[in-house]
């Protein structure tokens, strides 16, 4: 009976080991929704920035760089696409990982940020001239602040999901996005591509988000740990 007594407890421990190692409220596994955005017809030519003014920038620069409200790649894929779970899923508290924004060669990097609400966003200057980051907010707060360079970074959070366009009252052709979302199932897509792992079983709507072409939504149902193919296809605009 003693043995059989170690025996059970030493499984009992075995179990509570590997609940442990998979972390409370992740499950392990899951579904994933992957797939490509691309887009049909002509996109809009991308204008090409003049940063004479702004020499310091300019000089990072061996060819001139284009604005980037349509960022396209081979076969018709869209860049800069913010691909996430819009219903299905619960809402999750912020992760402590801060997500950064750069301003380097007077641009926005990235282009499209996605963080999660109340998220801490760090914002930074790496460039030798002064900035100004203006997110143009309309259900969180609006703000307005400089950063001289060489300053520490800037600390922010927002508190409601929205798309935000960023832009700096300095150099008008400094233009980006923040996606600031419920969760953490998101992506940007990159080569046209997005991946969304560990979705557990349920019903999902997914929703692709462009600063030019708008929204587009497609339901999905995962069962287990298989891969949906999800592909979304904009509409390009005409010059």
């Amino acid at each position: 009976m003693r043995i059989k007594q170690l025996v059970t407890t030493a499984v009992m421990l075995g179990v509570a080991s590997v609940a442990v190692f998979a972390g409370p409220g992740k499950p392990a596994g899951g579904g994933t929704v992957s797939g490509k955005v691309t887009y049909e017809g002509t996109p809009a030519k991308q204008k090409p920035i003049d940063m004479s003014k702004e020499p310091s920038c300019a000089k990072q620069y061996t060819t001139p760089t284009a604005t980037e409200t349509v960022v396209t790649g081979a076969n018709n894929s869209l860049d800069n696409v913010v691909v996430y779970v819009s219903a299905g899923a619960p809402d999750e508290g912020a992760p402590s990982q801060a997500v950064t924004f750069d301003q380097k060669g007077c641009r926005y990097l990235p282009h499209v940020l996605a963080f999660q609400i109340n998220q801490e966003l760090k914002i930074v200057n790496d460039d030798q001239t002064s900035h100004n980051i203006h997110p143009l907010a309309k259900v969180n707060h609006e703000w307005n602040k400089s950063q001289p360079p060489g300053t520490p970074p800037l600390s922010e959070k927002f508190s409601e999901a929205e798309f935000i366009p960023v832009k700096c009252n300095v150099h008008p052709w400094m233009h980006g996005n923040f996606a600031v979302l419920k969760n953490s199932h998101f992506a940007v897509s990159k080569d046209g591509a997005f991946t969304l792992p560990n979705l557990p079983a349920g019903k999902y709507t997914i929703t692709a988000w462009h600063e030019s072409y708008g929204t587009q939504t497609q339901d999905v149902t995962i069962s287990g740990s298989e891969t949906k193919a999800v592909n979304f296809v904009f509409k390009a605009k005409p010059y």
